[in-house]
């Protein structure tokens, strides 16, 4: 099977299955997903999901956010993973927010690098969920399963040169739904440690490139 094939076979089938497809992240606004997706690295959206109704209940927007000490949104975000690291982002990032950007968050990429705990993934599922932009965040989901699946080269060994290869063969109507759907895939059938084969669609021409499994 080509490159072409493979990306063809795979893409069409999530085309079928999830036609319209989103972050399982919840939020009410663009700030809200930014802080979602910033509490989300390194920790499940169940978790992030269990702790910002109460965060956004009182800290709703970038304005209220800033007024706020790291001490405060440390106690609303104790439990995500590196907690103190998140409050001071999201503290952070928010007087950014309001001092450079009027209050609202930035829909330019390099804009939102700027802002404090917003890597290049970050800054991609703003751009692909918030404002509909044709991009590919790579997250660890996306990394395993596009190499499970040969849909990139061992020679892709970093998130970034994963996001070139998959923007190289994925139209740009179709990316920011492939991130969701390689994603999802990778959290509920190609998990890492014990993929469920027997359950995947791709089963039978996955080259299943599992480094150190019997597979």
């Amino acid at each position: 099977m080509t490159k072409k094939e493979l990306y063809a076979r795979v893409l069409s089938y999530f085309r079928e299955l999830h036609p319209e497809v989103t972050t399982e992240l919840e939020f009410g606004s663009v700030f809200q997903l930014l802080v979602a997706v910033v509490l989300s690295a390194q920790c499940t959206d169940k978790r992030v999901n269990m702790v910002t109704p109460d965060l956004f209940a009182h800290y709703p927007d970038a304005r209220s956010m800033a007024e706020a000490d790291e001490a405060e949104i440390y106690e609303y975000v104790k439990s995500v993973s590196y907690p103190n690291a998140k409050a001071r982002h999201l503290v952070d990032l928010s007087r950014m927010i309001v001092a450079d950007y009027g209050g609202e968050v930035p829909e330019d990429f390099d804009s939102l690098l700027r802002l404090p705990g917003v890597g290049r993934k970050t800054a991609n599922v703003m751009q692909a969920v918030a404002f509909g932009q044709a991009a590919m965040p790579v997250d660890t989901h996306v990394f395993r399963v596009s190499h499970r699946l040969g849909l990139v080269p061992a020679s892709a060994d970093t998130p970034l040169k994963v996001e070139t290869q998959l923007k190289k063969h994925i139209p740009a109507d179709s990316l920011s739904r492939a991130h969701h759907w390689l994603l999802l895939h990778g959290r509920y059938v190609c998990t890492s440690r014990k993929p469920h084969c027997k359950d995947c669609p791709f089963d039978s021409f996955c080259p299943k490139r599992l480094e150190g499994s019997k597979l």
